[in-house]
């Protein structure tokens, strides 16, 4: 880890001598795969070396060609939760590899953002749900419905058979919070997965759909999404009551630009929960998703470039019982217990993105970046929605 000023910008490409001929999702893969901790491998600089490790992260004025970047984060949204605010949209998240985008959930505006950030739909090359919450799926169908609405030689569309990797069902349900009783919705199946979600939105939007396929020429909107639901690994025992055992990243695709890989995460009672990796030639960046303290989210991220990892902040004065307050972490990490996440991981950049403070209130990144500083020698940025960070290795 950089144990020196994080104010400070070092180039210092040390993965390249540690991969040597390999490449770095070659090498990475290898040592994912053996649950190998990646400092020993020479990745990191030790914290006696005279310089500090680079920060990997500057974010810098929406570029004229975006889609042209090697490997470039977008946060098009950064809110948490569902509530509407007008400062902030709904959690969403662009990555660019080599050209292509990689979008990580679907909030609430994230189709009108992605448009806004000149990125091109026709460009997409895959989805990632973190999880099925609505503030990371709120967007989803639009995609599909609003931005893939044309034959793909008739615009910038999204492309025909984009794959979407997301969760299964959860399988079951817990008690409701304090005992109270609910009723269920669509009791006949009530978890559905992203495949079934898919499914029940083109049913609900048919009359669209069907309508404009004869009336302008439109596509076949189930034609569009290619789903996979993310099979978790059986030995590790996870189900709905059993959301994030100790356990091993495992892989979830790969292509001829990037290996994603993946891990469940503690999220109060959801599943499953998933925080993802993407290992590319240029860099690796990992998202959290939602998710409390947790070490498989460290195993995954160690030895990244950049950590997205989500936050939360009650005021002092909040007011909030006992009782409230750990309700809520239960769920999410407060902002002044991520630092130590991102120093346990290894990683040189920090970016707070799906954050809120209680009560609504407007975020103030000077409070939000000190409480977050505590006990991390990296760079913290609080994200911003359309802030565009290049990403590079170190």
């Amino acid at each position: 880890m950089n144990c020196g000023s994080h104010h400070e910008h070092v180039s210092r490409p040390v993965a390249e001598k540690a991969s040597s001929n390999l490449g770095r999702r070659n090498f990475l893969r290898a040592a994912l795969a053996g649950g190998a901790a990646l400092t020993g491998a020479g990745l990191v600089a030790a914290c006696g070396s005279t310089q500090p490790v680079a920060s990997s992260l500057t974010p810098t004025a929406m570029p004229p060609d975006l889609q042209q970047s090697k490997l470039t984060l977008v946060p098009l949204g950064t809110k948490a939760g569902p509530p509407p605010a007008t400062e902030r949209v709904g959690i969403s998240t662009a990555l660019v590899v080599d050209g292509k985008t990689y979008l990580i959930d679907c909030g609430r505006s994230s189709v009108t953002q992605y448009k806004r950030s000149g990125l091109h739909y026709r460009e997409m090359a895959g989805v990632f749900l973190t999880h099925l919450h609505a503030d990371h799926v709120a967007d989803y169908y639009n995609y599909f419905m609003m931005a893939g609405t044309t034959g793909e030689k008739n615009g910038d569309v999204v492309p025909t058979g984009i794959p979407v990797y997301g969760p299964g069902s959860a399988g079951g349900l817990p008690e409701a919070l304090g005992g109270r009783r609910v009723t269920t919705v669509a009791p006949q199946s009530p978890t559905p997965g992203t495949r079934e979600m898919t499914d029940r939105l083109h049913e609900a939007f048919a009359y669209n759909g069907n309508v404009l396929m004869r009336d302008a020429g439109f596509r076949d909107p189930r034609d569009i999404p290619d789903i996979h639901e993310i099979a978790i690994p059986a030995a590790t025992g996870a189900r709905w009551d059993n959301t994030a055992p100790d356990m091993a990243p495992f892989t979830v695709m790969e292509d001829d630009r990037v290996k994603v890989t993946a891990t469940l995460v503690p999220h109060g009672p959801v599943f499953p929960s998933f925080a993802f990796r993407f290992d590319t030639d240029h860099g690796a960046v990992t998202f959290s998703g939602d998710t409390r303290h947790s070490e498989n989210l460290i195993r995954l991220a160690n030895s990244s470039d950049v950590l997205v990892h989500e936050a939360l902040r009650i005021p002092p004065d909040a007011g909030l019982t006992e009782d409230v307050i750990d309700h809520h972490r239960k769920s999410h990490v407060f902002v002044n217990e991520v630092g130590p996440i991102a120093q346990k991981a290894n990683v040189p950049s920090l970016v707070l993105s799906h954050i809120e403070e209680t009560g609504g209130r407007t975020i103030d990144p000077k409070v939000w970046t000190e409480e977050a500083q505590r006990g991390y020698d990296g760079r913290v940025t609080v994200g911003e929605d359309m802030m565009v960070v290049p990403v590079a290795k170190r």
